[in-house]
């Protein structure tokens, strides 16, 4: 101890001496340097060193590290559980995720070799270890790792980067199965329809799905009326039959999705931007929908859900966040893949400054396709001509979502924006013009959408894209990860964190070495905020003349997809 205070930053000998003197809890003396075939450089030792000693001080080994585990006695187990998690993070980092690549570091690659301390496990041990001692606790083991980074590198976690993508599941692409609901639908009112044949049709739903119970108890009905040898007697028994069947697979699916597939049942059909101009839309693989929480350039969460789109697993990502570190980031910077009213409101109710882009960012904010109205805060709305419109009663109008209210502005006969303000409207000779509101998701964009428009706002889409998308970048193109490799949801999930924690202890050695690079893009000084284009009524107008020239099904889906937004 006195040798290590007076020598902070010792070298040549003494940081041998340091090596097998130093005393750790789980990491027994390093003996490699004493082989002669060893030719490791002294940096690159010194390296793994920092690395055995911030892995033993961030309290992790005590979730993977069995109990009667004594590292500085003689009595050890067949191999060091210590020494084979270090391995295998190790080998993560340098993008060897599976059994055998990991099997053969630890016979031939001398830095897993050294941290092995000679122990070569085989693929079979390394297997159960990650099964066993890792997999239970997964998520545990990359929130202890990754806040050791954290202040370990002094990162800013205040600030959290959103995206998604979506990686091929290990599974047969073209054994898939559809949720049968229709079908199901269509069998059971066969079904309705054969028991009202015989008078059993009561007790029985008169719509929806007939639960196999019910028709099996009706089979049994039939049975007393006829022989098993009649057609009907027969039929129902098929309906039975097929009916286990539709459930099996509604069951295998879950409320939340509409695939699975045969060789991975929890992965989900859906489209992968491979095939972006290749019939996207057409084309399905089986894959899982990840997510990536970036701060300064550490992935400080990870999340891997069975959604087809990304805004439903904003609010879980977040809540997980919370539940590991215990506390909400300050800012969310996301896409408009993630610009949901249940997504803002729930950054709202936790008190997080929202950067989250909606679905008509773009069109609104450049002027090539602006909201028609923006909501004031004394409960009116101004139109694109500066028309200021109040609430109205709406008689013979329906409201098409709930939650919503109607806002009326007049004077639109000699607007210079009628055309393309009414070009979806029935009555566009009318004189006025009747908006439907949703009042608190409007708040919630156009709240986004300054805090997008300022100076911090502009640093934070710059550095979106520069992090958690150069993550995603990282991991697919340097790792060359594009695939799973191991199937089922709780393995995927095990898979991805730990080469989320490979990429994070990357990060880790730069640091050591002291080239990590935390400065991102700041704004210069005297950046203005940017504000909304003035859109160009004669361009709007010309456009939707163009538009209004179109088919009646163009009319209508522009029309739909105008009334969501």
């Amino acid at each position: 101890k006195k040798l290590r205070e007076s020598n902070p930053e010792p070298s040549g000998l003494i940081k041998y001496i340091y090596r097998n003197i130093f005393y750790m809890n789980y990491f027994s003396t390093r003996q490699g340097f004493l082989i002669s075939s060893y030719s490791l450089k002294e940096s690159e030792l010194e390296k793994i060193d920092k690395f055995l000693y911030f892995i033993d001080k961030s309290g992790v080994l005590k979730l993977v590290v069995s109990d009667n585990f004594e590292a500085s006695k003689g009595g050890r187990p067949v191999y060091n559980q210590a020494n084979l998690f270090a391995a295998i993070l190790y080998c993560f980092t340098f993008g060897k995720g599976t059994l055998r690549s990991i099997e053969e570091m630890c016979q031939y690659d001398l830095r897993v070799i050294y941290i092995m301390d000679g122990e070569t496990p085989t693929h079979m041990t390394i297997s159960n270890f990650i099964n066993e001692k890792m997999k239970p606790r997964i998520k545990e083991i990359y929130a202890a790792i990754t806040m050791a980074i954290v202040r370990e590198c002094d990162i800013d976690t205040s600030t959290i980067f959103i995206d998604g993508s979506k990686f091929e599941a290990d599974a047969n692409k073209y054994k898939f199965v559809w949720k049968p609901v229709k079908y199901h639908e269509k069998l059971s009112d066969k079904i309705r329809i054969l028991l009202e044949k015989y008078h059993l049709n009561d007790s029985t739903t008169q719509e929806g799905i007939i639960a196999i119970k019910t028709v099996a108890a009706k089979l049994s009905a039939l049975s007393e009326a006829v022989t098993d040898r009649h057609p009907d007697f027969k039929l129902m028994t098929d309906y039975l039959s097929k009916s286990i069947e539709y459930e099996e697979k509604e069951r295998i699916c879950g409320p939340d999705r509409n695939s699975y597939y045969k060789t991975d049942r929890d992965a989900t059909a859906m489209c992968l931007k491979e095939d972006y101009y290749s019939g996207l839309g057409s084309n399905m693989h089986a894959a899982y929908n990840s997510q990536l929480g970036v701060s300064d350039g550490i992935i400080i969460w990870c999340m891997i859900s069975q959604s087809r789109s990304d805004f439903k697993d904003f609010i879980p990502f977040l809540e997980e966040y919370a539940r590991y570190y215990g506390v909400y980031p300050q800012n969310a910077v996301a896409d408009a893949g993630y610009g949901s009213q249940a997504n803002y409101q729930f950054l709202a109710d936790k008190g997080i400054t929202s950067y989250v882009k909606h679905s008509s960012w773009e069109g609104n904010v450049s002027g090539r396709n602006p909201f028609r109205y923006r909501l004031n805060n004394d409960e009116t709305i101004t139109c694109l001509n500066g028309i200021t419109g109040k609430k109205a009663e709406a008689k013979g109008w329906h409201h098409k979502k709930k939650g919503t209210v109607f806002y009326e502005i007049e004077g639109c006969t000699n607007c210079p924006f009628v055309a393309y303000c009414k070009k979806h409207s029935r009555s566009k000779e009318e004189d006025s013009k009747l908006f439907e509101v949703n009042e608190e998701l409007r708040f919630h964009i156009q709240q986004s959408e300054e805090n997008l428009l300022s100076v911090k706002g502009i640093e934070m889409r710059v550095n979106r894209s520069a992090q958690v998308e150069g993550a995603f970048g990282v991991i697919k193109q340097d790792f060359g990860y594009e695939r799973f490799r191991r199937t089922g949801l709780s393995n995927v999930v095990l898979e991805f964190m730990l080469v989320c924690l490979g990429y994070n202890i990357r990060k880790l050695f730069k640091h050591f070495s002291g080239s990590l690079h935390k400065k991102y893009w700041k704004a210069p000084k005297g950046i203005k905020p940017e504000s909304f284009k003035k859109p160009s009524a004669k361009r709007l107008s010309n456009r939707a003349n163009k538009e209004s020239s179109k088919s009646v099904n163009q009319q209508a889906k522009d029309s739909y997809k105008y009334q969501r937004q």
